[in-house]
Formats: C-alpha cells, sequence, structure tokens
C-alpha cells in the first residue's frame, strides 16, 4: 500500500456510461501458457462469484491493457476475459461492501482458479479488504442506466 492515500470517503464508484470496446487489450492473448479469448460483449445479468486480491504501489502510473495510465487510487479493475471496458458492481461477501469499477486491465494471472479479479488499491480500501489481501467477491455487469453509487 502506499504512504498516503485519499481519504476514502471522498473516492467516488465509477460513474457507468456507453463506451466503445478499447481499440487494445480485446484480442485474444497467452499468459504463462494459457490462452485467453476476451468476450465480445456481457450479457445483462452477467454474474461470477470467486475471490479478489489488489494491485497497488508496483503498478501505478504503467500502462493497463486498454491503454490507461493505472492509477492505483481509481475505482478499476484488471479481468483475464470481459471486454475492456466493463462496469462491474463488486460485493465483499465478508462484510456487504461494494464499489462500482471499470475493467481496464487483464488478470489476475495468480495460479488459481478462483482468482476472478484484481482491484486497483482504492477499490480494495472501499471493500475493506487491503489487509486481507484476497476475499470471496460477487461482480455484476453495470449497465449505464443502472448506475448506482454507494449509499444510494
Amino acid at each position: 500500500p502506499p504512504n498516503s492515500s485519499p481519504d476514502p470517503s471522498t473516492v467516488a464508484d465509477a460513474v457507468p456510461r456507453s463506451e466503445p470496446l478499447s481499440r487494445i487489450g480485446n484480442a485474444p492473448y497467452q499468459v504463462f501458457g494459457t490462452r485467453y479469448v476476451p468476450m465480445p460483449s456481457v450479457a445483462v445479468g452477467y454474474s461470477e462469484t470467486g475471490e479478489a486480491s489488489w494491485y497497488g504501489r508496483k503498478f501505478h502510473g504503467r500502462t493497463t491493457s486498454n491503454g490507461d495510465e493505472y492509477d492505483m487510487f481509481a475505482m478499476t479493475a484488471a479481468h483475464k476475459t470481459l471486454p475492456l471496458p466493463t462496469y462491474l458492481r463488486v460485493r465483499n461477501l465478508n462484510n456487504d461492501q461494494e464499489v462500482v469499477v471499470r475493467v481496464n486491465d487483464r488478470g489476475p494471472f495468480a495460479h488459481t482458479e478462483r482468482r476472478i479479479i484484481d482491484l486497483s488499491y482504492g477499490a480494495a480500501v472501499l471493500l475493506g479488504m487491503v489487509e486481507a489481501g484476497v476475499v470471496e467477491v460477487r461482480v455484476e455487469a453495470v449497465e449505464p442506466w443502472q448506475n448506482r453509487s454507494r449509499g444510494s
């Protein structure tokens, strides 16, 4: 984690909006000998349950898979096969905290099938998972018309 970070109460969820698919980051790719084929689209109602981890300072300022600059304090995430970008509501199943993130990167590539998403440090703070490192989550696709922020 960083030496200092924004007050979590001042960090807003990602705001789902209609965006075209990224020109980069949506083609099939290979990591550690495994081939991944990103989905061309996400169906309304898409959801998945598994483990979430987070990534932070080591990647801060580096280029993400869709060409964005990684900001560890932004509400973003990495997923192996969802289209870039996709908006997800992520719920920590241990404490029911939830956030909305924008998927703009690829990963996680931990050697476990249970790991489904890597969250930015900022999202991890708001989900109360920084200390644990890995928690059980449920992710659901969010369409622009379903925009609902924390506390509403």
